[in-house]
């Protein structure tokens, strides 16, 4: 089968097109013929080598954390059942950039039917971790949210979500073409990042008091500058790093205003809590409460060109591969 493979670290170019031999399922496995790839920011990072400290993958690799396909075989102590039937899983880092790939059945996430493989695939990571987000930081009907990186595939998921679970939103997102995304997904208020009035812009979206819950997708210094705009005894979660850090958040200064600090630790899940929350996403968008919004598509063949459109931060919502 053919497989992206990361020959060394470095640019979207080392990303080259391979072949290996299939994937058998091992005792409590099954192999999934992979339709859809979910693409993250995360993996060009660690593809670049950056990210080291916090995912320990060294070359040769195949990326791909997270795939939605078909159950072509099981293996032992599988249940049968799960033979052709259409799923989503989380591989964990590695193996996803591939024809095929043997994945956990512990992890298995069944789609509901009239749901395709594409919209299922964009929710394998984001959908799960906005559901996360949105039980971790307990938002709730008639509270101010401020969410940053909101134009982005998680961020659009986290701006319907808070709607629906009645928060007055404001999102924030870099030029014309972003914003109008995030104020046609349904936010109260839309602000521009790249002008240089925007922290003005966003207080006065949200009033005096501030954001009962700030979520903080993007890191740096923008998730810092952020930071002042939560209410005092609000919640403030840096669980984002496209800038290359989480947002260098004083935890004194929290302390003193009451304010919990949440972070990616916060996101890290059971198996067990993964395919619930899997499960709660896929339904939402199958009855259409939740629209994952797809910026492009690439073949297999062009994971590197998916990196580059990752990077180039162009594209609106997600970036899948397809087999």
């Amino acid at each position: 089968m053919r497989v992206a493979l990361v020959k060394e670290f470095g640019g979207p170019e080392v990303l080259a097109t391979t072949e290996v031999p299939d994937p058998v399922a091992g005792p409590g496995e099954v192999v999934v013929a992979v339709s859809a790839v979910d693409t993250i920011f995360v993996e060009t990072q660690v593809r670049s080598g950056s990210f080291g400290e916090h995912f320990p993958v060294r070359p040769p690799y195949v990326p791909g954390g997270g795939i939605a396909g078909t159950v072509r075989a099981v293996g032992e102590g599988v249940d049968s059942g799960w033979l052709g039937r259409r799923v989503i899983t989380s591989l964990g880092f590695s193996g996803g950039y591939a024809e095929q790939a043997a994945a956990s059945a512990a992890k298995l996430v069944a789609v509901p039917d009239g749901l395709g493989l594409q919209e299922a695939a964009a929710l394998v990571h984001d959908g799960v971790t906005a559901a996360a987000l949105m039980e971790s930081t307990g938002l709730g009907a008639g509270e101010r949210v401020l969410i940053l990186g909101a134009s982005g595939g998680m961020g659009t998921l986290l701006v319907q979500l808070a709607k629906t679970a009645g928060a007055m939103v404001v999102g924030v997102a870099r030029g014309e073409r972003k914003t109008s995304l995030v104020r046609e997904l349904g936010a109260d208020a839309v602000v521009d990042a790249t002008d240089p009035e925007w922290l003005a812009q966003a207080r006065t979206a949200l009033g005096p008091a501030g954001a009962h819950v700030v979520l903080d997708g993007v890191g740096g210094a923008l998730g810092l500058a952020a930071f002042p705009l939560t209410a005092d005894g609000g919640r403030f979660s840096a669980h984002g790093a496209p800038t290359g850090s989480f947002a260098p958040v004083d935890a004194a200064e929290a302390e003193r205003r009451g304010i919990k600090l949440l972070g990616i630790a916060d996101v890290q899940l059971t198996d067990e809590a993964y395919v619930r929350l899997a499960a709660k996403a896929l339904g939402e968008a199958a009855s259409g409460r939740l629209r994952p919004v797809i910026g492009g598509t690439f073949p297999l063949t062009r994971a590197a060109q998916a990196h580059e459109a990752i990077e180039g931060r162009g594209l609106r919502g997600k970036v899948l591969l397809t087999t």
